[in-house]
């Protein structure tokens, strides 16, 4: 299905502009080197847009502010919908405009040329209130495929944006992605799981790798994936002790996602599956669990397919395994966190102005299992975090961001001896009651007030430390010990 066609439209007008930009092209690419040559040699703390070891993204902590986006030309249209293109906004946003405090990234949209792209955000007055500005963006893609953002307009100057403004969502409303389909819904080919209620209530990160599975098969089959937005917390990450029924946006991007991949929330698919499926006499095809391959599946003509997972031992992802596991791609890149979460994420790392030195630092339950963690407990003491600081040639009176599980701050007392040392519970006022989280959560959760959980916890404390100059993990970098346990590295 086409998703957006103002794509096609902009690629065929790049290409009849492209013979006449080559000159300005080559001349730019040669400034641009010769700019390169001097900045290299010229000591300033204020350079254009100094060397990034990172992008601002959940997902990839070890990215450059040059990215490759490989197999494009140098005359193709620059597509502003790519998350790396999204990413690479942002941190040049953060680069450059330093005295900014960011609060909320919109999604970028097409420029008024082939090489620009237009971006929104808000922004915290200092005075106290919020604002948003917009902004263009001139992205180069180099002859080796890299891209690099080598200019930014004034204030305002991305008026696309405002263009585009019907387009945007507000916080919890759900946004119908059939109605924007160009082929009517009965033309459209759809994958379900249902059931599964055995691997139901686990960790997040065994939730994300099922979902991946499904979104990776559905794929494969080149069918719209329709998603079940109730996801089932566990008790590990509730103040309850107990599980409990959340949204999937709370955690993930929904919306982008659905720029990125064929979804569709089930809340409107079956509406519309039980008018069109009667209308059009729509057929539907029931495998049982993943005994059925997706090579198998492939050549089906039924507009729905079910896998139905109702054997206790039988769970999503074991539809990847074996001679499948070379055919599904589980695409991680396009399961972003979500919106808020970001937010919250990039406001703390704001707050130490984007420049510290990050240590995860992995406790919990494991430090008193030696059995399976002999040396876990003494390389992640306070004695142990220091030495390996030091080892990296962090120095005194950096910033040292702490992302970790251990339940007292206090235990890290002895980093402060050396270091500006923050944790996550120092910034508790991003999600308490009056914060814009506060308000958003509320508004996605239909009125009622929503915890902070723990995994909320562990993606905005992940997203914090990915984001440090330098990042030290705790397996590998902290102790030999294998992370999932004795040999089980």
């Amino acid at each position: 299905m086409l998703r957006r066609p103002w794509l096609r439209f902009q690629s065929h007008k790049c290409n009849a502009l492209s013979m006449a930009a080559t000159l300005r092209f080559s001349v730019f690419v040669a400034l641009v080197l010769i700019l390169s040559i001097i900045a290299a040699t010229y000591n300033s703390q204020d350079t254009l847009f100094p060397p990034s070891s990172k992008f601002m993204n959940f997902l990839s902590s070890n990215q450059a502010a040059l990215t490759g986006i490989g197999g494009c030309g140098v005359d193709e249209a620059i597509d502003c919908g790519d998350p790396e293109v999204f990413q690479l906004l942002m941190s040049a946003a953060f680069e450059r405009l330093k005295d900014v405090d960011f609060y909320r990234f919109g999604k970028p949209v097409e420029g008024d040329n082939c090489s620009c792209c237009h971006m929104a955000w808000r922004f915290r007055h200092r005075e106290g209130g919020f604002d948003e500005d917009n902004r263009n963006f001139r992205v180069l893609r180099f002859g080796n495929g890299t891209l690099g953002v080598v200019g930014i307009g004034d204030f305002h100057s991305g008026g696309n944006v405002k263009k585009r403004m019907v387009e945007r969502v507000e916080i919890g409303e759900i946004v119908n992605g059939d109605r924007l389909m160009e082929e009517p819904f009965s033309r459209g080919k759809y994958l379900v799981y249902a059931g599964g209620d055995g691997d139901r209530c686990h960790g997040m990160g065994y939730y994300s790798w099922k979902f991946m599975c499904a979104l990776g098969e559905a794929e494969f089959l080149n069918r719209t994936l329709v998603v079940d937005m109730n996801v089932c917390l566990s008790k590990i990450y509730t103040s309850s002790g107990t599980d409990e029924d959340k949204d999937f946006r709370f955690y993930y991007d929904f919306e982008m996602l659905k720029v990125l991949s064929s979804v569709v929330d089930q809340a409107e698919f079956w509406p519309d599956w039980n008018e069109w499926s009667k209308r059009d006499g729509l057929k539907v095809r029931v495998v049982e669990g993943s005994k059925v391959t997706p090579g198998k599946l492939a050549e089906r003509n039924e507009s729905l397919i079910v896998r139905r997972f109702g054997e206790a031992d039988d769970f999503w992802w074991r539809v990847c395994e074996g001679e499948s596991g070379g055919v599904i791609q589980q695409p991680w890149h396009k399961l972003m966190p979500s919106r808020q979460l970001w937010s919250v994420a990039a406001a703390i790392t704001s707050r130490m102005a984007w420049d510290y030195d990050g240590v995860r630092v992995e406790r919990r339950e494991k430090a008193k299992k030696k059995e399976l963690w002999p040396n876990l407990d003494n390389d992640t003491s306070p004695e142990g975090v220091m030495a390996a600081l030091r080892g990296r040639g962090v120095e005194d009176g950096r910033r040292v961001y702490v992302a970790t599980d251990e339940g007292n701050a206090s235990f890290f007392d002895v980093l402060k001896e050396r270091y500006e040392v923050q944790f996550l519970d120092d910034h508790r006022d991003l999600w308490d009651g009056g914060s814009d989280w506060y308000y958003d959560m509320r508004k996605m959760n239909n009125g009622s007030a929503l915890e902070f959980d723990g995994y909320m916890r562990e993606r905005v404390d992940d997203g914090v430390f990915k984001m440090g100059k330098t990042r030290i993990e705790t397996f590998n970098d902290l102790t030999k010990d294998c992370k999932y346990g004795v040999n089980r590295c």
